[in-house]
């Protein structure tokens, strides 16, 4: 399975996708956030779904793109365009896909800032081929394994959010999808644009670059539950004897 993010907040973009592939007691890596060149600009595409779907799609559109044939200026231009390849792919190869007892499925999340963009801009596509921006109420995408994360994000994620702590909630809702699945996992790829950038920086992290980061998290949530006011359990917990080093 796959855990890609999207995120737009008023100072940027940040992107996280997961490397992970499992295809029974196999385990590999590839990458699931790769860039497309338009022009002198780079637009950031990660996908969740069958990966032959993904190539040929992406392929296709990498060759529209260079040859002129789609007219891509900004980025809900190229979600379009992208839409449109998915649904050529799917009228050719769904039937064989569903006879071979796989369900054609792609969701893509396209981010980036082009030439006529005023600023930058985050979309999901779906399977049909529609797409949708990410909105001020709604700043985040989350493809693939999209539940784990959510409650951290949904409580803590608003478009204001400063773009770094934005980057930290990223990482957090991926660990989260991490701890509760076996199928997402390290390294991740992260990119990060800010609003006034036209291109993204990138790095990839591995379990061991986060490891300081992810034991901090790990102890303060421990911290957190012994913190928090639980009068209110009075009465339903039973009487615990106090160990040696307790009593008085």
């Amino acid at each position: 399975m796959t855990f890609c993010i999207g995120i737009r907040v008023d100072e940027g973009i940040v992107a996280l996708a997961d490397t992970q592939i499992v295809r029974g007691d196999h385990v590999s890596t590839k990458f699931k956030l790769s860039e497309l060149q338009v022009g002198d600009r780079c637009a950031l595409i990660m996908t969740s779904g069958l990966r032959s779907v993904r190539d040929k799609v992406v392929a296709r559109l990498e060759d529209a793109v260079a040859d002129g044939s789609v007219a891509v200026d900004r980025m809900h231009q190229l979600a379009s365009a992208f839409g449109g390849l998915l649904r050529a792919v799917r009228a050719e190869d769904e039937a064989s896909l569903v006879a071979g007892g796989l369900k054609f499925n792609l969701h893509a999340i396209l981010a980036g800032r082009l030439p006529g963009d005023q600023e930058p801009v985050v979309l999901e596509v779906f399977p049909e081929g529609n797409w949708v921006d990410v909105t001020t109420d709604a700043p985040y995408f989350v493809i693939g394994r999209s539940f784990y994360g959510k409650p951290i994000l949904d409580r803590l994620l608003r478009h204001d959010t400063p773009i770094d702590d934005a980057l930290l909630l990223a990482y957090l809702a991926f660990d989260a999808t991490r701890t509760s699945v076996t199928d997402v996992d390290f390294p991740i790829d992260v990119a990060v644009m800010g609003t006034a950038d036209t291109s993204f920086r990138k790095a990839r992290f591995t379990a061991d670059d986060l490891a300081r980061t992810r034991d901090h998290w790990q102890t303060r949530l421990s911290e957190v539950v012994r913190e928090l006011p639980s009068e209110w359990t009075l009465g339903l917990l039973p009487t615990r004897v106090p160990t040696p080093l307790e009593r008085p």
